[in-house]
């Protein structure tokens, strides 16, 4: 009895990886689709609209303060501090300037920091996009309610296929991806390097990159593909998730920027760097700008090699905007090629809250999501103007592809998601407040 469960189980297996192998890694390996996917985006697109129809026609009329609110809670004055202040002092016999301070000054900062705290800019990047309504997932089912017993069985099979079907076949394709990555570039590390090495490993990475997105079920529409990165530029990009590597790597080869890692990371690090000549840098490097520099010019100066992929903004936003580029990819005097992309939060959400999530938590998420779906953009080549300097540069690009996007345009640096504000902000502040006072410019 227990001879023949252990047939049955491994007759299923090898079905299973027949179908996995014969009908998903082949077609991807050539670069060619069967369709699946397509088809089930399209089903997928109708079964949510319906949904969406189902909750419209069940959901009463209610008064009480809907869940998201940008704006309204608190009035807000578009005048100076001065004539704020000015305002809070009407009924005060005590002029502005003249060195004199009144209790009632402290209300202005005081409305202002709440203001700040309710319509901050930067926390609420760092935050899931908003959705217009809810797409059959438990993770952004926040705002609504129990509806009908049709939508609750649509979810409840979703569910089902989700993790029962879904999960399984993710993770088979993500482990085979990453294992013929390993296993593909160690053994193309042996070889001479020869062109036929370099077509070889480009072959390979293509691969298990287009295996992976097969994981995720991932539906990717490349835009101006005239545009695409040429070898020994600069290829930036907003960052959103970990996975924009595998977006952007399904329509080419890249040389990678990081630190190196330990664990499995490092193995998938290693084995890559044998066969391709990414940049990897030890911890003590990456804190040497000059060190990085020189690296990363070094490698544009040879136009054999790969475009370098970075991400600019050095943390992951949530899909809604672009925030400050860090200057040094556009100061080494490399052409740069933007690109913009954007992801449909209908399907998923593709944003790491790296503060909430860690990595295998966020694939998790990702592997039992409906579907990966985004458009890439490629923009034009961009270079350094006479007299521009590395900041204006970096923010020319980060407008361009915030345009592109449709992406918000935000000058704040994504590193305040981890760091406290500068004190420089603060004194700004209390400059301003004893100028006015003292009566000075």
């Amino acid at each position: 009895m227990e001879g023949a469960s252990w047939d049955s189980a491994l007759v299923v297996f090898e079905v299973w990886l027949s179908v996995v192998l014969g009908l998903i890694v082949l077609p991807a390996m050539f670069g060619v689709s069967l369709g699946f996917t397509d088809l089930y985006i399209k089903a997928l697109v109708k079964t949510l609209e319906w949904a969406t129809l189902r909750i419209q026609r069940g959901q009463k009329e209610e008064d009480a303060l809907p869940a998201h609110l940008p704006n309204g809670i608190i009035e807000k004055d578009d005048g100076s501090m001065e004539e704020e202040i000015g305002k809070l002092r009407r009924s005060h016999p005590k002029s502005l300037a003249g060195g004199d301070f009144t209790l009632c000054d402290a209300f202005y900062f005081c409305k202002k920091g709440i203001a700040s705290i309710v319509d901050d800019q930067v926390t609420q990047r760092f935050t899931s996009e908003e959705l217009a309504s809810w797409n059959l997932l438990t993770r952004t089912n926040n705002n609504f309610h129990y509806i009908s017993v049709r939508v609750t069985i649509i979810w409840g099979l979703g569910v089902f296929i989700r993790y029962c079907i879904l999960l399984p076949l993710r993770i088979t394709l993500a482990v085979l991806g990453l294992s013929w990555l390993v296993i593909g570039t160690t053994l193309v590390g042996l070889l001479p390097h020869s062109n036929v090495k370099t077509w070889i490993s480009d072959l390979i990475h293509v691969t298990c990159y287009r295996i992976c997105a097969r994981a995720l079920s991932a539906r990717i529409r490349y835009h101006n593909k005239e545009n695409h990165p040429k070898k020994g530029g600069i290829c930036v990009a907003n960052h959103t998730s970990p996975i924009d590597i595998v977006i952007l790597a399904n329509d080419g080869c890249y040389a990678m920027v990081g630190q190196i890692h330990g664990g499995l990371m490092g193995v998938i690090q290693r084995s890559m760097v044998r066969s391709c000549p990414h940049v990897w840098f030890e911890r003590s490097e990456m804190k040497d700008r000059h060190a990085v520099a020189k690296r990363l010019k070094d490698h544009v100066a040879d136009k054999t090699k790969q475009p370098i992929l970075i991400f600019p903004e050095g943390t992951c936003i949530n899909n809604t905007s672009v925030m400050m580029f860090k200057k040094g990819s556009f100061d080494i005097g490399a052409t740069i090629y933007p690109v913009a992309i954007k992801y449909d939060p209908q399907f998923g959400d593709a944003f790491w809250n790296s503060g909430k999530y860690n990595m295998v938590s966020y694939l998790l998420r990702m592997m039992t999501s409906w579907a990966i779906v985004c458009n890439v953009w490629y923009l034009p080549p961009m270079s350094l103007q006479d007299g521009e300097d590395a900041v204006h540069f970096a923010n020319r690009v980060k407008s361009a592809i915030a345009r592109q996007g449709g992406l918000v345009d935000l000058s704040w640096d994504g590193g305040l998601k981890r760091e406290k504000v500068k004190e420089s902000y603060k004194e700004e502040q209390q400059k301003m407040y004893s100028s006015m006072i003292v009566g000075q410019d």
